[in-house]
């Protein structure tokens, strides 16, 4: 069988997660008490890994851009009710995916000429500088592996995007899809079997 693009497996790496973890604290809790300053900074953080999460989800980036400011929007007045029990990383993903849920439902009659896959918009946010004949190589799996993405029933697309291409534990996935870390684990497995298959009939 086929080995899948290495790229599914990366994770996004963290740096001095501890520190970061403590300052995003002191942040939020500065932002639920009306501070804008401390809010734009966990917009900073967070918005290139939830846009780039938009983008693969709606595989539109006008769509996704729009979709990622609603999602900031709601961060913000829904945070005095945040209380912490999640990662606000996660947080932010289940909003996100909800309204990239509800998105995908209103545009179902748009002409396919207005989609714009995100590698062919900004090749920039996922990989990093190579040689010409690697980015191409490169763009091509990414588009073959957004049109495999695409054939998964979407229970299934969402939580091999959040596990392999976000970097979320599965229990982290869990919270985010309000379903087991069992239930993660079994849609895992069942998505990487779905997607090889279909990644060897296209070869």
């Amino acid at each position: 069988m086929t080995a899948l693009p290495a790229s599914i497996d990366l994770l996004i790496p963290e740096s001095d997660a501890a520190k970061q973890e403590g300052v995003e604290q002191q942040k939020i809790r500065a932002a639920q008490a009306g501070d804008m300053a401390a809010f734009e900074w966990i917009v900073q953080q967070h918005e290139e890994r939830l846009f780039g999460f938009c983008c693969r989800w709606l595989r539109c980036v006008e769509d996704a851009r729009e979709v990622c400011q609603d999602a900031f929007v709601r961060a913000w007045q829904a945070l005095p009710e945040f209380e912490g029990r999640a990662r606000l990383s996660t947080w932010l993903y289940q909003i996100a995916l909800n309204l990239c849920r509800d998105r995908a439902k209103t545009r179902a009659s748009r002409q396919r000429d207005n989609t714009t896959l995100l590698d062919e918009e900004d090749g920039g946010l996922f990989c990093p500088k190579q040689s010409p004949d690697a980015t191409a190589e490169w763009r091509s799996e990414m588009q073959k592996l957004a049109r495999g993405l695409a054939v998964l029933p979407e229970k299934l697309r969402v939580v091999l995007m959040l596990t392999t291409m976000e970097g979320l534990s599965h229990e982290e996935c869990a919270e985010v899809l309000n379903c087991s870390v069992r239930g993660v684990e079994g849609r895992v497995y069942r998505a990487r079997q779905l997607l090889m298959q279909w990644w060897d009939e296209e070869q």
